[in-house]
């Protein structure tokens, strides 16, 4: 309901810098007539740097063309192509810090995200380039901004704070422009909501459609276990895919009984692949999140005699940075009330529960890596608890799955990667 409100905020908020608007204001109120000092800038020509192309994103986009702006776009999410069709030039991070006279931010606040733009990013900016938050707080570290802000002659324009409340606020000191989180406070956006609640009570009233209700019940007969299932098992499968790489398709099987309940399992899957998608959404919010993302979504028709019984399949099909396409599987079920992942790829048998942080390494088949892999834990102070090693014949490919008892930093996991020439190496914390 408040995607336009917030895109448009974001252009007032950019012509509002550029221009002076605020200063310009209070000075020529005050009785000066300060034109050389407000010597302004165009927006025409900028290159504009959007992070995170969902409905914002891609509004913000909208708005800006008219401007003949110059429009790049980071998403790993969101595959090239749709992109392209947005008029966006798809880049990663770096470039689009870089390149960027405007860096604006629509991307959920996760654990990923949390302090994403730092000194690193920052750093790469152009001298008197903008950045502008009307997404999350914690998305940018204040303090490294603080750090670079006057050397660069960087500005922040913001709009969102830690808490919504009145009094001092942290960012006083660096922000530019400040407002009190308005993104969505437009007359417009509030009578969208009402309508939308209102529609959706005469729904569920006349219809009885629960699409919108968050407490509904798990339905009769599907054990919760299995929605956990779901969403572990493709949270997993983003993990070995790579976050970077935009999905292309999604592909899923839900065997045994669990065929009946594919549409309310959809969910779980979604909300395991993207941490901004909540679990209380439905089927039919999952599809349309789908169709926004540009992402096909196909639930096989399942093989009863394959004997898989209560088994749930999520296949990942992204795009490499060459264009190529890559799919990952992984096939779990309940056993005993546990989670179990039966299969990645080829290696199957596997029976590991998806629980606290493993290490993943896929390598071409040779003596000495396990060895290897251990040694550099072992010196970390990092135990490990449990271990899966499986070889496929076929491929002459190994899978280590390492179980740690405590999170190994990601220089690491790179460090082994290169050590043992992986040909993927990746940790995960569920």
């Amino acid at each position: 309901a408040n995607a336009n409100a917030v895109a448009e905020e974001v252009v007032a908020l950019i012509l509002a810098d550029m221009r002076h608007v605020i200063a310009a204001d209070a000075s020529t109120r005050a009785g000066g007539w300060e034109k050389k000092a407000f010597m302004g800038a165009e927006l025409a020509g900028k290159t504009v740097g959007i992070v995170g192309l969902g409905n914002i994103g891609r509004l913000v986009a909208r708005r800006l063309r008219g401007f003949d702006c110059r429009l790049l776009g980071f998403d790993p999410l969101v595959p090239g192509e749709r992109v392209r069709e947005a008029g966006i030039d798809p880049v990663d991070l770096d470039e689009l810090f870089s390149e960027s006279d405007i860096v604006t931010l629509h991307i959920p606040e996760t654990e990923s995200t949390r302090k994403l733009v730092g000194p690193r990013l920052l750093g790469l900016m152009k001298p008197g380039a903008r950045i502008v938050n009307c997404a999350r707080a914690g998305i940018i570290d204040e303090d490294a901004l603080r750090a670079v802000k006057q050397e660069k002659k960087l500005r922040f324009l913001n709009d969102v704070y830690p808490k919504d409340a009145p009094g001092p606020k942290t960012v006083a000191d660096i922000a530019d422009i400040m407002m009190p989180h308005l993104g969505a406070s437009t007359v417009e956006a509030n009578e969208m909501a009402a309508r939308r609640a209102a529609e959706e009570l005469i729904d569920l009233d006349e219809c009885g459609s629960t699409a919108y209700i968050v407490n509904r019940d798990i339905p009769e007969g599907l054990d919760k276990a299995y929605c956990d299932l779901a969403f572990a098992g493709a949270r997993l499968t983003r993990a070995l895919a790579g976050h970077s790489s935009p999905i292309k398709m999604i592909e899923t099987s839900f065997y045994g009984q669990l065929e009946p309940y594919a549409d309310w399992l959809l969910v779980s899957v979604l909300s395991g692949i993207w941490e901004g998608f909540d679990r209380l959404n439905d089927h039919q919010a999952a599809l349309q999140f789908l169709k926004d993302m540009g992402i096909e979504y196909v639930n096989r028709p399942v093989d009863p005699d394959k004997g898989f019984l209560n088994s749930i399949t999520v296949d990942l099909i992204v795009e490499e940075a060459d264009n190529r396409l890559k799919r990952t599987s992984v096939r779990g079920t309940v056993t005993e009330s546990r989670l179990m992942i039966a299969r990645i790829n080829e290696f199957d048998r596997l029976y590991f529960e998806p629980s606290g942080t493993m290490l993943f390494c896929i390598y071409g088949d040779r003596p000495g890596v396990i060895a290897a892999v251990s040694r550099r834990l072992a010196d970390l102070d990092i135990n490990i608890e449990d271990m899966r090693n499986p070889h496929d014949p076929k491929t002459n490919r190994s899978l280590l799955i390492f179980k740690l008892n405590r999170p190994v930093a990601s220089d690491v996991v790179a460090a082994l990667d290169r050590e043992i020439d992986a040909l993927s190496a990746m940790s995960i914390t569920l």
